[in-house]
This record gives structure tokens, sequence and C-alpha cells, in this order.
């Protein structure tokens, strides 16, 4: 598989640069791949797609403050917080790269000292930040590149469910429940089970092989706490439905799910899930319009040849296209959409 074969043109317009308010009046694309019936509705009607015998597994992940931006000679600089190594020593993408060598010194804005005690091979730098503060708070909302005119503040950008702090992007697809729309679904009967997994470079790093297959991901931090899987094996012994609220959640049940029954863990998942993958334990999955060519848009490619349909690439380009014609919101804070 070529990396071209997951390109779609996506004009400006078309990108959210703020949430809709309230988080459930998004736009809610919902496809049925066995009748392969198409429909537009609004989030909060997810209900009616979700009843007793369904399982809505999230992700309890909570974004931090990961980009630290400072000016040096007039000049600005920028670290990326990615992953927590101990204590005040972090893993951090920085630019510009130059400038950041082995024991280079930085000032933060509370007058302490970020220093660089390592560089890796992909060029990842390993810093250590000697301040009375959490290295956490010296920073500021982590939104892509791609959100550049927002005004939103960065508890809109946190699900409402957000728990552990750890990621360095949210976790999408849950960014449209409310406090009440959850209250009402619980109320159907549905279920609501939440794992853990520390959104890093594995989840937003660009594929830049030709040929899929050769990308490296990175890894996240997941877990899987032992009454979870316990709850959802007697779920699918049940014969219950499975629902992945994001490509997140989907790669904490994937990477867990073990000779047909999930097992309580935690540690590094480098799972890469695109067309050829044999699914194991997902029914049905919520999901945001993903960037073009990423390894998002191709676990929803893999998903849909997974509920049946041939060709999952050419359908899920499909679907935005589709999008597109109906003034969908693309990527992070855009509109949602449900397969099943």
């Amino acid at each position: 598989m070529k990396l071209s074969d997951f390109d779609y043109d996506l004009p400006k317009s078309f990108i959210a640069q703020d949430p809709v308010s309230p988080r459930d009046s998004s736009k809610l694309m919902v496809f049925d791949t066995s009748s392969r019936k198409l429909e537009h509705r609004v989030f909060r009607d997810i209900g009616d797609y979700l009843g007793a015998d369904d399982v809505l597994v999230a992700n309890r992940s909570k974004v931090i403050r990961a980009r630290i931006v400072f000016e040096v000679d007039g000049k600005e600089f920028e670290i990326f917080l990615l992953k927590k190594i101990d204590g005040k020593v972090y893993e951090c993408m920085v630019k510009p790269g130059r400038k950041f060598k082995v024991d280079s010194g930085f000032e933060m804005v509370d007058g302490s000292i970020a220093t660089v005690i390592d560089i890796k091979d992909d060029g990842l730098r390993v810093i250590e930040f000697d301040t009375s503060m959490d290295v956490e708070d010296l920073g500021c909302a982590p939104f892509p590149p791609y959100i550049d005119q927002s005004s939103s503040r960065m508890e809109e950008y946190q699900t409402v469910y957000a728990a552990e702090k750890g990621s360095v992007a949210s976790p999408t697809a849950g960014l449209h429940f409310t406090d009440q729309l959850i209250s009402d679904l619980l109320k159907k009967g549905v279920s609501f089970e939440k794992v853990l997994l520390h959104i890093g470079l594995g989840t937003f790093q660009p594929v830049k092989t030709d040929n899929i297959k050769d990308h490296d991901m990175h890894t996240e931090f997941f877990e899987l706490e032992k009454g979870v899987s316990s709850r959802l094996n007697t779920a699918l012994a049940d014969g219950k439905r499975l629902v992945a609220v994001g490509t997140t959640s989907v790669r904490v049940l994937e990477s867990t799910f073990v000779d047909g029954s999930f097992s309580p863990s935690s540690g590094e998942t480098d799972i890469f899930i695109y067309p050829g993958y044999k699914w194991k334990s997902v029914g049905a999955l919520m999901t945001n319009f993903h960037l073009p060519k990423s390894t998002l848009i191709m676990l929803v490619a893999s998903f849909l040849e997974n509920k049946g349909v041939e060709n999952g690439t050419e359908k899920v380009l499909e679907l935005y296209e589709e999008a597109k014609k109906n003034q969908y919101r693309f990527y992070s804070f855009g509109d949602s959409m449900f397969i099943y």
C-alpha cells in the first residue's frame, strides 16, 4: 500500500478552529456497513444507535500543557513535551533544532533553566527542567499546528471525563460528549468503560515512507485495569458490542485482547492498524475526520474492511468527500463519524 492511496484534498476552510457549543451539537455522519446506508445527524442523536447491548469504551487520558514557548534574543523558541522519562526529565520536540545542543541551557518563564542532556537518534531531545513548578504548568495548550486561529481554552480541548494527565493531544472523538448525554445513555442501559492511552508521537507523527508498512510507530503508554478487562470479557460473553470512542481506545482494546479475551495490563504499545489487519474485539467505531496520509485514516479504512467493505481505503475517501459536500468540519475540533 502506498502512502498516496490515503491522500485527499481539503481546503483550509473545512478545518475547525474552535469546537461547537454545546459539544453534542456537532454533526454526526452515520455509516451502516451492513446496508451501506449513510445518514447525516447531530451527535446528540447517537443514542438512536446505541442501547443496552452496547459498551462504550473511551480514553480517560487528560491533555497536558505540552507547548512551552519562550524567547531568546527576540526570537521564538519552542519545547514540546512528549513524554515524561523521570521526575522533571522529558523527551521533547524542539525548534529551532540547531539551537538545542547537548548541555545547552534555556531560561523558562519562571526563571528556571531547561537543559538538554541528550539527543536521540530520531532528533528528539531529552531535557531536564530545574524548576520548582510542575513542568507542565510552564506550557500552554498543545493545539495542533492546523489550529492557528483559535479562541478556545484548554478546557475545551479536554473530554468531560478526562482524568489522568499524560497526553500531548486530545482523544478528540470523545470531545463531543457532554455530561448530560452520557447520563442519558446510561439511563438507556448503555455501559461506559474507560481505558488509558497517553497520546504522543505514535498517534500524530506523520507517515514519511512511500510504503506504509515501512512506517515505524512510536510507542505510547497504555493501561487496561483489571476491573475493566473483567467487565469487557463479561460483555463479550453476553454478546454485547464494544464501541470504541476514538482510535486511541481502539489501540488499547486491540493491544490487550489476546487468545480470545482481554488481559489487564499496562506498558507501551506501538500497534499500527492499517488495511489487512485482523481485528479482534471492536464492533463499532466513533471517530473524527482525520488528516490525509495519517495513521488514523488508515485505521478507519482498516475498520471498514473489517466490517465487510471490500475496499476500505476507497470507501473512507468516498465518505470524506460526502462530508465535504455536506460542510462537515474536519480534524480535532471537527465533527464526528459513527461506523457500525
